[in-house]
């Protein structure tokens, strides 16, 4: 699934916040977004048709009711399905090698890392 620069920043707002959102909440914490107010309906219509998003509850809103949205796929799944997969597993140890190299990773970062490489290498033995 692809999404457009706009969908994708619906998608941000709703990755960063953890939860369901209401139309008028993705709008509230909408930053520098690139679309108009307005158009938030065709924009989720188009990821609810793409399945990037899906219908989770309802909200009440002064006298109505509102959708709630939450994404139907991770962060990490996106990205690794629209940039990784597609660049082909010998890129791998090129991409992580130069996300070592950033002078600004921290120390806790790289044991995230280190802990999350050995789950795996176990895994595979």
């Amino acid at each position: 699934m692809k999404l457009t620069r706009s969908e994708l920043e619906i998608m941000n707002v709703l990755w960063k916040a953890g939860r369901p959102l209401s139309r008028a909440e993705i709008l509230e914490l909408s930053e520098d977004k690139t679309w108009k107010d307005n158009s938030i309906h065709i924009l989720l219509n188009g990821m609810l048709n793409k399945e990037a998003i899906h219908g989770d509850g309802f909200v009440r809103s002064g006298k109505v009711w509102g959708r709630l949205y939450a994404p139907s796929i991770s962060l990490g799944e996106y990205y690794l399905e629209n940039i990784f997969l597609p660049l082909g597993e010998s890129f791998y140890p090129i991409l992580f090698a130069a996300m070592l190299e950033d002078k600004n990773i921290s120390p806790e970062t790289l044991e995230a890392i280190r802990v999350i490489l050995n789950k795996h290498l176990e895994r595979m033995q």
